[in-house]
């Protein structure tokens, strides 16, 4: 059994950023030495210092799509019910058809339209909108937008789903700060945040130390936010998330293992990724799927050396992932360092290097 209150933490309310750094590259991170729990506290950019020439860096460039949406039941009454949407994925070949959140769930039966909100909250005269299709089973629904073009109406009426524990509003400037300076595949519901401290200025240094760099995609889903509910936490089922591991990143990561250098994931999803394509031997295999892994203790990471990821909630699959890299008891003594001299957690928060 893998008790779940056993990566349980207290944290106060003010040590949760709500807002990003001045600057992306402008965070603090605790370096905690795997092998022995060392843990000290600097700068992000003091990354560099941790690689050797020859190391490898491997980032997801997954775009967090602009997947929340507000609107009112019918056609054109100012009056009708206000509805918000989380769109989660395309929902098969159907045009204009996805799977979707929707708030407030018990107001969403079959065959209720609802009218696309404009950015001022009020009715957008063109009738556009969607019909609630059906229940999908898993507290998600099918809907249909129309007119049947999804990428036009997110562009138009939608926003950047900040996290539920940010408590806030999306403002303009999120459009750029919940996005990494290297996201090209649209497909997220939420940032891989470990990559929105990176600057090109910050991969440029990288680049000059010798440190190499690869790609790969996994579209982030709303599980990543949904707690352990049970006691025993390796009878949680995790989410399925879509990823593509190139075949040039995924010859980088091999190549670097061979010539007695380390693999450096930026964020757990990028680990997720590289575990799910990994056999016994430690070889990486190029690919397109859908994972589900749940990487928790005693598991210890075959594909990756090092981990640059945020601070986590407490008893999130996130945290357990992370004590993959070092024991439990060290990363948690590290988070209390963390709580202790103030640093920033969460999303939008201070980074931790796991080397």
């Amino acid at each position: 059994m893998l008790a779940t209150k056993l990566f349980d933490y207290e944290l106060p309310d003010e040590l949760i950023a709500r807002y990003p750094a001045a600057r992306r590259d402008g965070s603090r991170m605790l370096a905690l030495e795997r092998s022995t729990g060392n843990a000290k506290i600097g700068v992000f950019t003091d990354i560099v210092n941790y690689f050797s020439p020859g190391d490898l860096l491997v980032c997801n460039n997954t775009k967090v799509r602009l997947g929340r949406l507000f609107g009112r039941k019918g056609h054109s009454d100012e009056s009708g019910a206000k509805f918000e949407a989380l769109l989660l994925e395309p929902d098969g070949d159907a045009p204009g058809a996805w799977r979707a959140m929707l708030r407030p769930g018990k107001r969403a039966k079959a065959g209720t339209f609802v009218t696309l909100l404009e950015h001022d909250m009020s009715l957008n005269s063109s009738g556009d909108g969607f019909t609630v299709s059906e229940t999908v089973g898993d507290g998600t629904y099918r809907i249909v937008f129309s007119p049947p073009d999804p990428e036009y109406l997110q562009n138009r009426y939608g926003h950047i789903p900040l996290p539920p524990y940010l408590n806030r509003d999306a403002e303009d400037s999120d459009l750029e700060r919940y996005q990494t300076v290297y996201a090209r595949n649209t497909g997220a519901v939420a940032a891989p945040t470990a990559g929105l401290h990176f600057t090109q200025e910050v991969f440029a240094k990288l680049e000059a130390a010798g440190v190499k760099r690869a790609e790969l995609t996994l579209h982030v889903g709303a599980g990543t936010f949904l707690p352990v509910s049970t006691e025993d936490a390796s009878e949680h089922r995790m989410h399925y998330e879509d990823y593509t591991l190139p075949e040039a990143a995924a010859e980088a990561i091999n190549a670097t293992h061979a010539s007695g250098h380390k693999v450096l994931a930026v964020g757990t999803t990028t680990v997720r990724v590289l575990e799910s394509c990994v056999d016994e031997r430690g070889i990486v295999h190029a690919g397109c799927g859908r994972t589900n892994i749940f990487l928790h203790p005693p598991y210890r990471p075959r594909a990756v050396d090092m981990l640059l990821t945020n601070f986590h909630l407490p008893k999130s699959t996130l945290l357990m992932l992370v004590s993959c890299f070092c024991d439990r008891e060290k990363v948690l003594e590290a988070y209390e360092l963390a709580k202790r001299e103030r640093m920033r957690f969460y999303s939008y928060g201070d980074c931790m290097l796991l080397y």
